[in-house]
């Protein structure tokens, strides 16, 4: 089924202001588990969500892409060629596949055709980026990125030459555009999102996310700006404990006023790449036993009604996330949105808040100041 993506650039009277619908999609996990396909998959396609989060290597979020489901639509080169791709706060590099990739899952997208562009300029530098379950290989080039409207000229970004494996050839999009910090793009990349700050191509050097809880329409990025719309409970702002991800302290995560994780203090990354919430193995036990989930996460949907709220406490502040934005329906089926990982830091546990966090609050990416802000949605 084709993917259908609008955009659309959103003037507003106090400066420029950029916002990129996103649409939600039936991620794999759901249409494999439809086919009763879903335990042989995961069988032969073992990943390691952790390996994203280790220093020293570049890896992109699609260890958990089965869960993926906010896309938005990209443009590069002049004229424009259109490609779908993943907005991730949880790395840097924007890559798309190329016409030199012959791997299937490059044939079945988008491929960008540097001949086709008159502002391409190409390089001899090679990209790699390292998967839990695979890698891509490409060469960087420069060209003309326009994202909603906001044209980027000179933006370096990856043409996939190498995708191995199938990983790659079931997503519904085509590429990555990477949204966190510059130490820890692949072969040194500048972000879209930097160039678009030192070009002023933006009014506040923030961008912010908006990730609707049904699968309608109204999931968005905007650069450049906050929608006072969904702040209307405040913004509470968290200070960044690395400027590298969007990562963050936690004091503790709680359920009916009790501590059960993180009790120490740990660790936490604001990851719209993303969907689950990723949480370390011990942890992911504790909170398996005390919400009466099997081991792999399945549980009774009648229980659904007096499971409680998964409490994150955060710079003085609790956040909650409810058992509607933690348990996945399909089906029949209920299932924790829970992924065990084991990904110490040397300032502690590191834990992921994916979509299902991000579904809950309208969160701001400060770059300016080096803070998160959330504000609880309704």
């Amino acid at each position: 089924m084709k993917l259908l993506l609008l955009l659309a650039l959103v003037g507003l009277a106090q400066g420029l202001e950029t916002r990129v619908p996103l649409r939600k999609m039936k991620s794999l996990r759901q249409r494999l588990r439809e086919q009763g396909l879903l335990e042989s998959y995961l069988e032969q396609h073992p990943y390691n969500l952790a390996a994203k989060y280790f220093p020293g290597i570049a890896v992109e979020p699609l260890e958990n892409y089965m869960d993926d489901e906010y896309f938005g639509t990209i443009s590069i080169g002049t004229p424009p060629q259109e490609f779908t791709v993943v907005f991730d706060t949880g790395s840097s590099n924007l890559w798309v596949p190329s016409v030199f990739c012959s791997s299937p899952a490059c044939r079945n997208h988008n491929r960008f055709n540097p001949a086709e562009s008159s502002t391409f300029l190409s390089t001899n530098d090679t990209l790699f980026i390292a998967y839990g379950t695979g890698s891509m290989t490409g060469v960087l080039g420069y060209d003309t990125v326009d994202v909603a409207g906001i044209n980027v000229r000179n933006q370096i970004f990856g043409l996939a030459e190498t995708e191995p494996g199938d990983f790659f050839y079931y997503t519904p999009f085509d590429g990555i555009l990477g949204l966190a910090f510059p130490s820890i793009a692949s072969s040194g990349a500048t972000p879209v999102f930097d160039n678009m700050m030192v070009e002023n191509l933006v009014d506040k050097n923030l961008f912010s996310v908006y990730l609707s809880r049904d699968d309608e329409g109204g999931s968005f990025v905007l650069f450049g700006a906050i929608d006072p719309y969904y702040t209307t409970r405040g913004i509470s702002w968290i200070p960044l404990s690395a400027e590298t991800y969007w990562q963050i302290s936690m004091e503790s995560v709680s359920v009916s006023g009790t501590p059960v994780a993180c009790s120490s203090g740990c660790q936490a990354i604001v990851d719209t790449g993303t969907t689950l919430l990723a949480v370390p193995i011990r942890a992911f036990r504790t909170l398996m036993r005390r919400l009466g989930a099997s081991s792999s996460g399945e549980i009774s949907c009648e229980a659904i009604r007096n499971l409680p709220s998964l409490i994150f406490h955060i710079n003085g502040k609790e956040f909650p996330v409810p058992p509607r934005a933690y348990v996945l329906r399909s089906n029949g089926y209920c299932t924790l949105a829970l992924q065990g990982m084991d990904a110490p830091t040397e300032e502690g546990e590191l834990w992921i808040l994916g979509d299902v966090f991000i579904r809950e609050y309208y969160v701001i990416f400060d770059r300016a100041n080096n803070k998160v802000g959330l504000s609880r949605l309704p």
